[in-house]
């Protein structure tokens, strides 16, 4: 006849969980702070008692660089690109003289072809970072052109607010040459800079009649 099997030690299952949770708390501690301890000897059990515990701390701050010229304001990135539109006004030499539309109207013009000149168009930027020197350039990225005639890139130039936030000189092709900007913290390393750029169209031929449209691209670059 079989006896039966004897009943499970509660004394040895709670053994058990004690010693896998002892071990746990033992894994755990590899991770944890320095841990160091002081304790009175027993000839002097009233001594005071000092102990100490050093944690090393790493904060990882990420590089950002905000750049913006026309529509947007930090922090909100804005997919939305601007138009700079020159509506211009011929200009009769010698005496500049503005045509006035009209028959039989008199002008003094020496023959030679009339100048365009438009208004400015003023665009807020805005250059946020804490990369480092941050540059800027100009790149042309499509040509002025009305299908049939072109007029060159480098007819828009850009004269800024701000001489710590200056405009690069806009190419004719490719990229144009780095301006930097200013920085305004921490040994130039962050850079907190707004100004409002003036776009203006400057040309000295006379080129022919049509709409032109063109594109630049402006980039802002950190080390």
């Amino acid at each position: 006849m079989k006896r039966p099997a004897p009943a499970p030690d509660p004394l040895r299952r709670t053994a058990g969980v004690a010693a896998l949770w002892l071990a746990g708390i033992a894994a755990a501690s590899v991770a944890h702070a320095e841990e160091t301890t002081d304790r009175a000897p027993a000839s002097n059990p009233n001594r005071a008692v000092s102990t100490s515990a050093r944690l090393d701390f790493t904060i990882n701050i990420g590089k950002f660089l905000f750049f913006r010229v026309g529509t947007g304001a930090f922090p909100t990135a804005s997919a939305t690109v601007d138009t700079v539109t020159f509506n211009t006004t011929p200009s009769i030499p010698g005496v500049p003289t503005a045509p006035v539309n009209g028959n039989s109207t008199v002008a003094g013009w020496n023959k030679t072809g009339p100048t365009f000149t438009a208004p400015g168009t003023v665009l807020p930027v805005e250059v946020r970072s804490n990369a480092g020197p941050v540059s800027l350039r100009a790149t042309a990225t499509t040509l002025l052109t009305s299908g049939a005639n072109s007029i060159p890139l480098s007819s828009v130039v850009i004269s800024s607010s701000d001489a710590n936030l200056p405009a690069p000189l806009v190419p004719d092709t490719g990229t144009g040459a780095a301006v930097a900007v200013a920085g305004t913290a921490f040994s130039n390393l962050v850079t907190v800079r707004s100004a409002n750029w003036t776009f203006a169209y400057v040309n000295a031929a006379s080129p022919a009649a049509g709409n032109y449209t063109g594109q630049i691209t402006f980039t802002a670059s950190a080390p």
